[in-house]
C-alpha cells in the first residue's frame, strides 16, 4: 500500500513546486531596476528620420516623460503599441520612444502603419543606450521625473491597467508637486 501511495506523494509535491516556480515567473515584470531613484543614463542620439537632428537627456529636463523602448521587430511591441496611441491621445505625458536594434525605414513604416503615439523618437542603433538601460528586451517602459530621475519602470508589455495604476497617478503626483 505505500509502494502505490508514495508516488503519488510525490507526484502532487512535483505539481506544487511546479506552481510555486510559474507564480514566480510570472511576476518578471516587477523586477526592480537599480535605476530606481537614479538619473537618466546619458545619452546623445539621433531623432528618427529627422537627418542632423539629435537629443540628449538633458534635451528632456523639466517635464515628466515616459520612455518606451520598442522594435518594428519586436511582436510584444505590435501587442503593446495601442495602449501606447491610447495614452498619447490622453496627452498627459510626453512619449520618447526608443526605437532599438532596428533599421530606419522598418521602424518609419511601422509607425505610419500602426500610428505613431511618441512625441520624439529616437534611435538606438547599436542598443547601447539600451544596455546603459538595463534594457534586455523590447518591450520596456520607464518614467522619468522632471529632474532626469528615473522613478518607475515596467519591463514587457505595457497594459492599460500599469498606465492606469503605476503612470498615471504618479504623472500626477508630479505635476501637483507631491
Amino acid at each position: 500500500m505505500n509502494s502505490r501511495i508514495l508516488p503519488l506523494i510525490a507526484f502532487f509535491a512535483l505539481v506544487i513546486v511546479l506552481a510555486v516556480g510559474l507564480k514566480i515567473s510570472d511576476k518578471k515584470t516587477q523586477i526592480p531596476s537599480p535605476l530606481i531613484d537614479k538619473p537618466v543614463p546619458a545619452f546623445d542620439l539621433p531623432v528618427l528620420a529627422e537627418p542632423g537632428q539629435r537629443m540628449t537627456q538633458e534635451s528632456l529636463l523639466g517635464k515628466p516623460y515616459l520612455v518606451n523602448f520598442w522594435g518594428s521587430w519586436c511582436p510584444t511591441c505590435r501587442v503593446e503599441h495601442p495602449v501606447v496611441n491610447d495614452l498619447a491621445k490622453l496627452n498627459a505625458v510626453y512619449i520618447v520612444g526608443m526605437n532599438f536594434r532596428d533599421e530606419e525605414a522598418d521602424a518609419v513604416a511601422w509607425l505610419k502603419r500602426w500610428g505613431d503615439p511618441y512625441n520624439v523618437s529616437l534611435v538606438d542603433y547599436d542598443g547601447r543606450v539600451s544596455i546603459d538601460f538595463g534594457v534586455y528586451a523590447a518591450p520596456e517602459t520607464f518614467l522619468v521625473d522632471p529632474a532626469g530621475t528615473i522613478v518607475f519602470k515596467h519591463l514587457g508589455q505595457l497594459t492599460w491597467d500599469i498606465v492606469e495604476t503605476e503612470i498615471l497617478p504618479r504623472v500626477a503626483a508630479m505635476e501637483s508637486g507631491s
